[in-house]
Order: structure tokens, then sequence, then C-alpha cells
């Protein structure tokens, strides 16, 4: 269905449950986009739910803000919700993205002995926009690497150091 695909996966010394109670925040999950950083050009994107805060099937997010000067915004729709395991949402209508167009996102988690396999994925079109799309083809696969890099590194980061406060 998407042109184009990246996953990331890292091993989370926790349950599935605790995994997936972390990256089911969608809010902590996309944390990257909402801190000013390099890779988002000084800019951040702020995040904003329905009442099902993500946690839901049909529930719908909404990313907006300001990236390399540019105005971007994105709506998203839960579409698949299966606890402790897998997760999955795409875009709603046309993103306005710079270096990506429509895709779907999400995040698998297989249990094995004390850990967990995360796998953060992202299935994308390059921007429908033909100003964009150049971009898309030269940094789409950098920045979704980036992307699930940061959503799977900052779980496994965040049960860290829960751990590390709370230890068994």
């Amino acid at each position: 269905m998407y042109a184009r695909r990246y996953s990331t996966s890292v091993s989370i010394p926790a349950t599935a449950r605790e995994v997936f109670a972390l990256v089911d925040d969608h809010a902590r999950l996309a944390s990257h986009m909402s801190q000013r950083s390099w890779a988002m050009g000084g800019g951040s994107m702020a995040i904003e739910a329905d009442s099902g805060q993500g946690k839901i099937v049909g529930s719908r997010l909404r990313l907006h803000g300001v990236v390399f000067g540019l105005r971007l915004s994105v709506e998203e729709t839960v579409v698949e919700r299966t606890p402790p395991f897998r997760k999955v949402w795409e875009t709603t209508g046309e993103p306005r993205l710079m270096v990506v167009g429509r895709y779907r996102m999400g995040f698998e988690i297989e249990e094995s002995g004390p850990a967990s396999r995360l796998t953060v994925f992202i299935d994308y079109d390059l921007p429908s926009a033909r100003a964009r799309r150049w971009l898309g083809v030269l940094l789409g696969g950098w920045y979704a690497r980036w992307c699930t890099e940061r959503m799977a590194n900052d779980a496994a980061r965040l049960i860290s150091m829960s751990s590390a406060r709370n230890p068994t």
C-alpha cells in the first residue's frame, strides 16, 4: 500500500505489558517531535489528542507546528490496537509535511523471557506536492530512520530509567 518502509527494533528488559503501557502514550512516544532539535530545523510540533487519547481504535491525533520555518500539520487515526502487542495509526487526509507524505506507523512488541523486542515501523509515501517530493527522495529515508530510532530508543531509555528508580 505504501511505497517505502523503515523499522527499528530494540530489546528492552521489561514485559510486553510494561513496554506497551509506555509506548501506548502517544505524547510520550512522539515526544521527539515536540522538542526543538536540529533534526526539526529548530522547530517543534505540538501533539493534540481527542478524548480517546490515542488509546482506542478510531481515536484521532493531530500534530502541528513550525519546522525549518514552515507550518506543518498532520492528522492521524488509530486503526489497530491489540494490547500488549501491537498498535497502528495512519494519516487521515493529506498531511502537510516536508519529507514524507501519507503514512502508516506503529509498533509491535514480542516478549521473550524477561525482555521484550520493540519494533517501531513506518510505511510511507513521498509527499504529493512536487516542491516537497524531491526533498522526500533526498531525506525521507533519513527522517524515517531518525523517527523510528528515536521512538524505540527513547522507550528503552525510559524503561531503563524506571527500572533503575524502582529495582525489584
